[in-house]
Formats: structure tokens, C-alpha cells, sequence
């Protein structure tokens, strides 16, 4: 190691301990290279007989393995082997010790696996670049008082050890010329695995593998080199087997405790360890758990309520007036109904949606308005706790101010490699890439006309479903016809043609769905990539937006269609609208509403995708990791080694956490956007949430390759997302209350048109069909009876709709009941929004974003950062003026006429 002078003495000796051992390495050793014949410098070839190869150290069992690099011999392997040279030496120019494992000792007799050892120095200078936080003293703020019945919560609580593996310190970024400030006890463990395979990969990223004298700058970092295939896979190792801990007294067994105590599903019930989950993982996945965990403790408050309203339902069943009406064969068995389609749909009898009737009233009812408005406040209250319990965490995890400094700082090397003009940055006044602005608008247009374009195909996907249900819906009618020779009495007396008509339509819709999600996923991400975002951070958020718009419109289309368009735009008997001119009448509701078709499609898309989700991340996992088990198990630990064991899991991609996000994001816009229609799918989501935290803390800790640590502040993008859906969901459920549900005209009938003096529901059905004149339909529209005489006697036939009869000075226009109707509805619009909203803001006000006690201990914090570094540079200051004064001292002592030599050395001692 190069000797670098002003070090302290401790960092001085452990600089040239350092160096003695790498120079007995050097000697002791037996070089090895890429090539079998070219020795590459500062390899070391393992001795597979000292140590067990199930280890996370080099050979001298004192050197940690932060980083794993893994490659192959190929027909290209001349051109190959230079870059690796070229790289590998570029590493070691850099600080960082190398090993190499050759490939006859490997498993597959064909790998060669780096091992990659960041020394202190490296750690040091490069955890003061990325200004790195650590602690300087031990907290002195007194912990909050244990919460009353808190033994209550036993049962769901961890081991101590396990939720609070590090004691509480005041934290500042580290400075590599202030070493001494901060607490540093041994410097091998000062910094953990987590933060050290970080610094190594922020170097691997950024080191060139061109020679000095050639200059190419697009040869940069270990991404191009594993694209071109010079290395296979690039990782940092687990520390130990997940099912067992690791024989190394010093390691850590972090994987194994989380393995016994988070990945498995009999925890479901327990607490999720988020400091131990942060510190092996990072603070990025460390943040999403805690959001999941935290959107499913919510969840449970929303099922309850939804649970609630729906046994609401149960119980009023008998008392559900309507239905009754509608199932009694003097009434609803006497009332013939308009075809629903022209040609080959027939008059109908209203008694035959007498079960589809009474299934709507368990979503339709008066408790439904309450949990519309319920939820409306309980997205408010998931929201703005959330931001507590998120500032809390960035204290508590060192991310306060992190985000701005660090991340917007940090330039993507693609951005560095794409971007060839340089321009000076004001702040640092370097020179620095940047992507002229016609460039980046030229790419901006072309990115949102492909953006419009694939939306455009999504809403044409939609209407190619909505006229399947309208091409279809005339077929199960004429299976389902109320006759006597029907031979499907069976299915008809449980199903009618809305009913069939909106199931296999939401079935091929969901179909469509995952089809088009296949393909969305390829094309955000090469619009993101061709947009050249210069951070990460910018990349993120730009392909958030892109594939939560695409997911957005996707999912989601469908249940808009029926909520507020299907039905709306019908017209009336002798006058009926059609799709674009087409011969395609457009659809109408039931009897009942279209509230318990929205109901059938929401439940149809989001249970379907919740099954195939888990499927995927669930069961189709299970065969590989009984494979890589099985294999781990029968291999002796001499034999199959800790590099080779990670090497043969799943990498953990940088886009595994924005799938885990979209998912459960789409899964809230289902329980906020639609959820007046089912209230019980908050409980649907709980359960499948539930699964969901332990499915994803199996993988991450059986399946996928330790991912590289990487710090986040908060959920990013994800925030504002949630924000925008938190708002149009109230919008959307106001809106489906009033239009989508028959709540507002059974309302308005039974304070304003009841007939009798005591208000009650009695003759709302009559009340709410028109009559028409069957002679004054028109030819296309006439139902074919030639094989029903019974419906050759009927003279009017009824219809869903407020409009004068015939016979009437104002005929088939609408009555005064139906702008009275109307008018409620805008009326409950604009009160549910303006109540909501004004509930959501004073709550929103009322709970502030930071709780005093984090607020209180970051001002702490920073005042003690100042007094302390004061303090540090004051006697700092007075050990450099002594010595100076000393030193002088004893050259003026040489002078044999100095006057004041003894008082001069009794100053100094």
C-alpha cells in the first residue's frame, strides 16, 4: 500500500500490518490468472485444505469478502481476458485487494470466481466521499415510556436482540481526517457488510478497464463489462446458509435470523425486524418493508369496516323491500321487459333478476355511503401516518437530508458515457456532462407519442371487450330464454345474461391485462432508457410514471367502463344509441344497477391478479429453491463454497423492488378507486398482503443473491402516486354512489314520490320503469317470437328509465322525477367530496409530519455535531500549537545564548 503522510499513529501501523501481510501473501502465494498461463497482479490462489470454503473470507481467514466477481473462458476469451486484466489492475490501482478461485475447484469445472477485500483505507476515503454517516456518541436522550398494556403485544413481538441489534448513538458523516472523532473501536468491523460491499460497488461501477496511455471513456464499470459478457455476475455474499449459522464466530448470522424470524410464514403473526432487515439489506428495502408492513397494519382497520357493511347487508336482507318486489310473481312475475339487445333477445319477465336483485343489495345499501366516506377519511389517515412513521425511520436510519446531497449528486454512468458535451457545473464548478436541450426535447416527444400510442392501444384493447359483451350478450340470451323447453334450467335459474355476459368478458379482459403488462414492462423501461435521466433517482421516478400510467389505464379501464359509462348512454325504446354506428347497441344495466357488474369485474381483476402474483413469486420458486437446497444440503461445506452457493441463486435486479412497489400500488388503487362497489376488498387485500411480506422476505432471503446496499429516504415517486389516487378516490366513489348505484333514486323516491303518507319503499320498482308501446318499436329492434306466442298477446313493455308514457302530451320525455333524481345526485357529489376533503385537510393539519420527539432529537443531533467538531477542532488546534511551541523549544535550546531555555522547556512539559 502507498504510504500517505499526516496519518495518524494507529492508522499508520495498521497501514504497514497491512502491507506486511499482503507482501507475506505475495510470497506465499501462487499467483493465478484469467487464462490458465497469464498471471494477473496481487492474485492469490486459495489452499483448499487450511479452510473450510464455506467462508466470507479470503484465505487468511482475516481479509472479509465484500464483493463477488464470476467469469467464464470463451471463443472471445483473448479479447476478454485483456479487459479483465486491464480492470483487475485498475482495482488493485485503486486500493482494493483481489483473490481468485480457479475453475477446476469450482463446482461446474468451468467458473473462476474474484474475491474482492476493501481495505480501511479504501473504506475511509470513500465512506467520507459518500459522506456515510456513523456514530461519534452514545445517545443521551431518554427512550419513551413503555406503552400502557403493552403485554398485551407480547405474543407479536421478536427478541430483543433481534429488533434492536445496535445500541442508539449520535450519528455525523464520517471524515477520514477527523478518524479520531468518531467512535471507532476496530476497523475491521467498524463499517458492516452492508456499507462496505457499497463503497466496493460504487467503485466497480465507476473503474475503467482501458490501459493508462488509452483513454476510452466508454469503457467504464463493471455494468458495461457484465453486458459485453466479460463477467457473468457481479455480487456481494451472504453471510452464512439461511437454514443454519455460520461456523465463523466473527460473522454475523444476520441471514439466519432472518430467515427463522421473518422469512417463514408461521411469523405471520410477528413483527417484521426492520433494523436488522436495514442493516443487511440497506435502507432502500428496509423502507419498503416497513411501508408494506405498515399499509397492511392499516388494512386491518379498513377490512373491519368493510366487514361491517357487508354483514350490514346480511342483515337487512329481509327487510330489502325491492327485491321482494322484484322476486314476486304478482308483481315483478307481471311486469314484461324491453329486449336487451335487437333480433335475438326476447321479452323478459323482471322476476327473472330476482337473484342477481338480492346480490346487489349486499353491496347496495345504506351502509355502503358510510364506508365510501369511511375510506375516504382512512386513505387521509394511511397517508399522513405513514409520514410519521417514515420520518422517524430517516432518523432513526441516518437518511435525514440524505436524498438531496447524495443521490441528485450522483451521476448514472450511462449518462456519463451517452452524453459527450461537457458544460461546467455552477455549484462545483467542474466539468460535467449534460444532454443539450433539443436533444433531450426531441426525446421527450418521441417518448410520449410512444407513450400515447400503447395507451391508445390499451383503451382500443378495451373496446374490443366491450363490444365482445355486446356481440355476446345477444348469444346467452337466446340460450337463456324464460321458456319451457329450455334445456339449462339449472344454470339459468342461477345466472342471467348480464351476469354471464360480464364474467367471461372480465375473464378475457384479465387475460388481455397480463398479456399487454408483459409488454409494457419492455417498453417503459426502453423509453426510460433512451430519455438518458442523469441520476438514478430521476431514472426511477421517470419509469415509475411511465409504468404506472401503462398499469393505471390497464387495470383499471375496464371498471371505469362499467361504473360510469355502461348503461348511461342507452336512449330509450324506439330511439337507442349504438357503439360508433355500428350495429352494436350499447349495453344496459340491470334492473338492479350496474353496481354488482362493477362488483363482478373488480373482484374478477384483482382477485386473478393477486392469484397469478402469488403464483409466480410463490409457487414457481419453490421447485428452484428446493433445487438449490437440495444441492447446498449434499454438498460438503469443504466443497461447495460460500461464493458458489450465492452464485447459483437469482440476482436481485434493480428494478425487483419497483415491481413489488407497482403491484402493491395497483392493489391500493383497487381498494380506494372502486371500493363503494365491495367493501369487502380491504379484507381480500389484508390476506393477500399478509402473504405477500412473508413471500417477499422468503425470496430475498432464500432465493435472490444478497442486493447491493443502497440508501432511499422515503418510497420515492410511490408518495405522490399514492397521493393522486388518495384524491381521485373520492371522486370516483362519490361518483359511483351517485351514478353507478341506485342508492340516490330509491332515495328521492322514498322522502319525495312515495305515495302513501308513511314513507317506505312499497311500489319504488313500478316507479322506476317506463312503459312503452310495442307497436311503435322499430323493425331492427322487435324481438324474433315466433318460438314464444305467450309474448304475442303483450302490448307495452317496461324500461329502466324516468320518461312520460305513452299517451302523453310530452311522450318519452323525461319526467320532473328525473331532474329532481339528478339533481340529488350532484348535490350528494358535491357534499360527500366537500365533506371528505375538508375532513382530509384538517386531519392532514392535524397531524403533523414529524413527531416532536424525532424533531427534538435531530436538533439535538446537529447542535451536538457543532459542539463536538468545535470542541475536536479547539484542542486539535492547542495539540498542533504545543507541538509547534516544543519543537521550537528545543532548536532555541541548541543556541548556546538563549536566555530562556528553562523556562521555555517547563512551558512545554
Amino acid at each position: 500500500m502507498r504510504r500517505i503522510t499526516g496519518k495518524t499513529k494507529d492508522a499508520t501501523l495498521i497501514e504497514m500490518t497491512n502491507t506486511a501481510d499482503a507482501h507475506v501473501e505475495d510470497n506465499n502465494g501462487l499467483l493465478s490468472s484469467s487464462d490458465r498461463g497469464t498471471p494477473l497482479p496481487g492474485h492469490q490462489e486459495t489452499d483448499k485444505l487450511e479452510q473450510s470454503k464455506d467462508s466470507v473470507y479470503f484465505q487468511d481467514g482475516v481479509r472479509r469478502i465484500d464483493f463477488v466477481l464470476s467469469y467464464v473462458d470463451d471463443k472471445d476469451g483473448d479479447k476478454k481476458a485483456e479487459r479483465r486484466r486491464a480492470f483487475e489492475a485498475n482495482l488493485e490501482n485503486s486500493g482494493l485487494m483481489l483473490e481468485t478461485e480457479d475453475k477446476l475447484e469450482s463446482d461446474d469445472r468451468k467458473t473462476y470466481y474474484l474475491k474482492i477485500h476493501a481495505p480501511w483505507e479504501v473504506l475511509a476515503t470513500y465512506a467520507d466521499v459518500l459522506k456515510i454517516k456513523v456514530p461519534f456518541k452514545p445517545s443521551d436522550i431518554p427512550k419513551g415510556r413503555d406503552a400502557p398494556l403493552q403485554w398485551l403485544t407480547k405474543p407479536f413481538r421478536l427478541p430483543p436482540e433481534i429488533m434492536k441489534p445496535d445500541p442508539d448513538y449520535f450519528t455525523a458523516p464520517f471524515d477520514k481526517s477527523k478518524a479520531d472523532f468518531f467512535l471507532i473501536k476496530d476497523k475491521e468491523t467498524f463499517f458492516p457488510p452492508s456499507t462496505r460491499n457499497r463503497i466496493v460497488y460504487y467503485i466497480l461501477t465507476r473503474c475503467p478497464y482501458y490501459k493508462e496511455d488509452r483513454k476510452e471513456k466508454d469503457k467504464t464499470g463493471i455494468k458495461r463489462l457484465l453486458s459485453n459478457g466479460t463477467y457473468t455476475s457481479a455480487y456481494p455474499l451472504h453471510d452464512c446458509r439461511y437454514w443454519k449459522k455460520a461456523k465463523e464466530t466473527q460473522c454475523e448470522s444476520e441471514r439466519y435470523h432472518l430467515y427463522k424470524h421473518w422469512a417463514r410464514f408461521l411469523c405471520f403473526y410477528k413483527e417484521q425486524p426492520l433494523n436488522l432487515i436495514r442493516k443487511y439489506y440497506g435502507e432502500k428495502i428496509g423502507i419498503y418493508f416497513a411501508w408494506l408492513g405498515f399499509y397492511t397494519e392499516m388494512l386491518f382497520f379498513a377490512a373491519v369496516m368493510g366487514v361491517i357493511c357487508f354483514v350490514y347487508g346480511l342483515l337487512s336482507y329481509d327487510d330489502n323491500i325491492t327485491s321482494k318486489e322484484i322476486c314476486n310473481p304478482n308483481i315483478g312475475g307481471k311486469i314484461v321487459m324491453c329486449p336487451l339487445c335487437d333480433k335475438k333477445c326476447t321479452y323478459w319477465k323482471l322476476n327473472s333478476t330476482c337473484l342477481s336483485s338480492w346480490q346487489a343489495h349486499l353491496f347496495d345499501n345504506e351502509g355502503t355511503v358510510f364506508f365510501a366516506i369511511f375510506m375516504g377519511i382512512w386513505v387521509t389517515l394511511f397517508l399522513e401516518f405513514w409520514k410519521r412513521r417514515q420520518a422517524r425511520l430517516e432518523y432513526e436510519w441516518d437518511l435525514v437530508d440524505f436524498e438531496e446531497e447524495q443521490q441528485q449528486l450522483q451521476i448514472r454512468p450511462e449518462f456519463e458515457l451517452k452524453c459527450t458535451t461537457k458544460r461546467r457545473n455552477r455549484i462545483t464548478q467542474e466539468l460535467e456532462p449534460y444532454l443539450p436541450f433539443t436533444s433531450k426535447c426531441a426525446r421527450f416527444c418521441v417518448s410520449g407519442a410512444i407513450v400515447l400510442f400503447w395507451t391508445c392501444l390499451i383503451v382500443a384493447c378495451v373496446m374490443g371487450v366491450i363490444a365482445y359483451r355486446l356481440a355476446v350478450y345477444a348469444a346467452f340470451a337466446s340460450l337463456m330464454k324464460d321458456s319451457p323447453t329450455n334445456k339449462i334450467q339449472l344454470v339459468g335459474s342461477l345466472i342471467n345474461p348480464q351476469l354471464a355476459t360480464s364474467v367471461t368478458a372480465s375473464c378475457i379482459n384479465f387475460v388481455i391485462i397480463l398479456i399487454l403488462n408483459f409488454l409494457y414492462e419492455y417498453v417503459a423501461i426502453w423509453i426510460t432508457d433512451m430519455e438518458i435521466p442523469k441520476t438514478h433517482l430521476e431514472y426511477e421516478n421517470k419509469l415509475t410514471t411511465k409504468m404506472f400510467m401503462f398499469q393505471f389505464v390497464n387495470y383499471y379501464s375496464s371498471c371505469f367502463y362499467v361504473a360510469f359509462f355502461k348503461g348511461k348512454f342507452v336512449g330509450y325504446p324506439g330511439n337507442y344509441t349504438y357503439m360508433f354506428g355500428s350495429q352494436l347497441r350499447n349495453e344496459e344495466c340491470a334492473p338492479g344497477g350496474c353496481l354488482i357488474e362493477l362488483t363482478t369485474q373488480l373482484v374478477i381483476v384483482m382477485a386473478g391478479k393477486q392469484l397469478v402474483g402469488n403464483i409466480q413469486e410463490a409457487l414457481l420458486p419453490l421447485l428452484r429453491n428446493w433445487w438449490i437446497s437440495r444441492k447446498g444440503r449434499s454438498h460438503p461445506e469443504g466443497r461447495y463454497s460460500r461464493w458458489e452457493q450465492d452464485h447459483d441463486l437469482q440476482n436481485f435486479s434493480q428494478f425487483g423492488l419497483f415491481y413489488e412497489y407497482l403491484e402493491m400500488v395497483i392493489q391500493f388503487g383497487f381498494i380506494t378507486l372502486f371500493v363503494a362497489s365491495f367493501p369487502l376488498a380491504p379484507l381480500l387485500a389484508l390476506f393477500n398482503n399478509i402473504l405477500e411480506v412473508r413471500v417477499d422476505a422468503w425470496k430475498f432471503t432464500t432465493q435472490f443473491r444478497r442486493p447491493v446496499a443502497a440508501k432511499a429516504r422515503n418510497i420515492g415517486a410511490w408518495k405522490d402516486i399514492l397521493n393522486v389516487v388518495a384524491i381521485l378516490s373520492v371522486v370516483t366513489n362519490a361518483f359511483i354512489m351517485a351514478f353507478t348505484s341506485d342508492m340516490i333514486p330509491r332515495l328521492v323516491y322514498l322522502y319525495a314520490y312515495h305515495p302513501g303518507e308513511k314513507a317506505t319503499m312499497e311500489g319504488y320498482i313500478n316507479n322506476s320503469l317506463s312503459v312503452y308501446e310495442i307497436n311503435e318499436l322499430h323493425i331492427q329492434n322487435r324481438a324474433d317470437i315466433e318460438e314464444h306466442p305467450a309474448w304475442t298477446n303483450i302490448t307495452t313493455c317496461r324500461y329502466r328509465d324516468y320518461r312520460y308514457p305513452p299517451g302523453h302530451e310530452r311522450q318519452y320525455t323525461h319526467t320532473m322525477q328525473f331532474w329532481h333524481i339528478l339533481a340529488a345526485k350532484m348535490a350528494f357529489i358535491i357534499i360527500m367530496e366537500h365533506v371528505v376533503f375538508v375532513v382530509k385537510f384538517f386531519v392532514a393539519w392535524l397531524i403533523p409530519d414529524v413527531p416532536s420527539e424525532v424533531k427534538a432529537r435531530i436538533k439535538r443531533e446537529r447542535y451536538l455535531v457543532q459542539e463536538y467538531l468545535h470542541t475536536y477542532e479547539v484542542e486539535k488546534l492547542k495539540l498542533q500549537l504545543s507541538q509547534s511551541f516544543c519543537v521550537t523549544a528545543e532548536t532555541t535550546s541548541l543556541l548556546p545564548s538563549s536566555p530562556n531555555k528553562h523556562e521555555v522547556l517547563s512551558e512545554c512539559i
